[in-house]
């Protein structure tokens, strides 16, 4: 069974422990709509990513259905 030699003191706990602190958010502004969304991601509001609509709603699609 796998025990350790001697006792890790709280001082080398602590150090190994420095990067796990959890980082803040960051959040920039839609160009397109001016909602919140995490960058390099399609916006949620939207739909827009880099000046493109990438997302296409439901309705949008059954309107060019009905148009064809």
């Amino acid at each position: 069974m796998a025990v350790p030699k001697s006792k890790i003191t709280k001082s080398k706990r602590g150090m190994r422990r420095a990067h796990h602190a959890l980082s803040s958010v960051s959040a920039t502004e839609c160009a397109n709509c001016g909602e919140l969304k995490l960058p390099h991601h399609v916006c949620s509001a939207c739909g827009y990513y880099a000046g493109k609509e990438i997302v296409v709603t439901v309705d949008e699609v059954e309107l060019e259905e009905d148009a064809a």
